[in-house]
């Protein structure tokens, strides 16, 4: 029997190697004759740089930027070489993640810290760059990142804004002439795990607000500077960006860096076709993928939907092991999942299953085994 192993990571939790190391251990001890491969994958969110490098041969490297509030901290970014041109690749998660957030309030919370670690890329000599979006705690349209990059924000008496979404309240004029010409000559590509535009009821605010501690009174005030900080970015842009499918990434994110000329692709797509998970089903008899928590945004291209799409197409059985699953969405995920299993339910409370993923994992597995194993006979 082949098993593929192909989950993103438990964010917050358990990073995707050991997720698919301990369901591995779980499948082992039902069934150990069976031949098993682990692609441990990511989206564009925390874990792509592990997921890339897992697949690429390339170097980890780290810069001191500013955390969300300004203090200072080490993130890791990756050196590849892809066919002699060297590619430095970025996440997110690495500078404004969720998990680095503390108990600081979304709108003090800004980019500024990804848009120095750009620039340190650019000192280095790096002129193609792949940034994964997902995972942050941000919501500042990503005039942290541009000003970081040469952009100035000002109010209408002058001053410059706080570079926070409390700063893009008052925002009332740009000046882009110190924008960093090194971007004109680079490559940007931008790996996204969401399709959101940037403002109003499917945008940044509305839709990832709440998961970053956005209070329901505050979202409408977050989403109006946005459209504001639109009008202009748009108006110099020339063009409606923050229309496309994933400016509303990473709480804007994915908007700043279209000004900057950025492509974007979907970050799971990218991975799969980076870790050849197709030739991986290819060889499969059933495949296990999961997340952190499935909910209603795994539907709109998160990993485990990415790969059952591929699983499907190759007629391969798709299971779904993740960490909690709403309720809501169970009846979508049954028309694509084969089965569907969480850590949390049958007595087992959210605590525990985050205090002791490894555990509870390795025993679902064992029951996803002893599931298959029976099936097949």
């Amino acid at each position: 029997m082949n098993i593929l192993i192909a989950p993103d990571s438990f964010k917050g939790t358990l990073a995707a190697l050991p997720v698919a190391q301990a369901i591995a251990n779980g499948i082992r001890q039902v069934l150990p004759q069976a031949h098993i491969q682990m692609l441990p994958m990511a989206d564009g969110g925390e874990g792509t740089l592990d997921a890339i490098l897992y697949a690429i041969p390339g170097e980890r490297r780290s810069a001191w930027v500013s955390d969300v509030l300004g203090t200072p901290i080490q993130a890791d970014y990756a050196v590849l070489n892809a066919q002699g041109e060297a590619i430095a690749v970025l996440e997110a998660a690495q500078v404004v993640g969720l998990n680095l957030a503390g108990q600081s309030e979304v709108f003090e919370r800004s980019t500024f810290g990804l848009g120095e670690l750009l620039r340190h890329c650019l000192d280095q000599d790096f002129r193609h760059m792949v940034i994964g979006l997902g995972g942050s705690s941000t919501n500042d349209g990503g005039v942290g990142l541009l000003a970081a990059l040469g952009v100035r924000f000002y109010r209408a008496d002058g001053a410059a804004i706080s570079l926070n979404p409390q700063g893009l309240t008052t925002l009332h004029t740009i000046d882009w002439t110190q924008l960093d010409a090194r971007l004109a000559e680079c490559t940007i590509t931008v790996l996204t795990d969401v399709d959101n535009p940037l403002c109003g009821s499917e945008g940044a605010s509305a839709i990832f607000g709440p998961q970053k501690g956005v209070p329901t009174t505050a979202l409408r005030i977050l989403d109006a500077s946005l459209q504001c900080w639109a009008q202009l970015g748009d108006a110099w842009a020339g063009r409606a960006l923050s229309l496309e499918p994933g400016a509303g990434a990473a709480g804007g994110l994915g908007y700043a860096l279209m000004l900057c000329g950025a492509q974007r692709y979907a970050g799971a797509e990218a991975i799969c076709a980076l870790l050849q998970l197709d030739a991986a089903l290819a060889q499969a008899d059933w495949v296990i993928t999961g997340e952190g928590q499935t909910d209603a945004q795994t539907l709109r291209g998160k990993l485990p939907w990415i790969v059952a799409q591929h699983a499907q197409r190759a007629q391969v059985p798709v299971l779904l092991l993740s960490g909690l699953i709403e309720e809501a969405s169970r009846s979508a995920l049954a028309s694509i999942f084969s089965d569907c299993y969480a850590l949390v339910g049958e007595g087992v409370t959210r605590g525990q299953a985050m205090g002791e993923t490894v555990k509870f994992l390795t025993a679902r597995a064992q029951q996803i085994a002893l599931s298959q194993w029976v099936a097949a006979r």
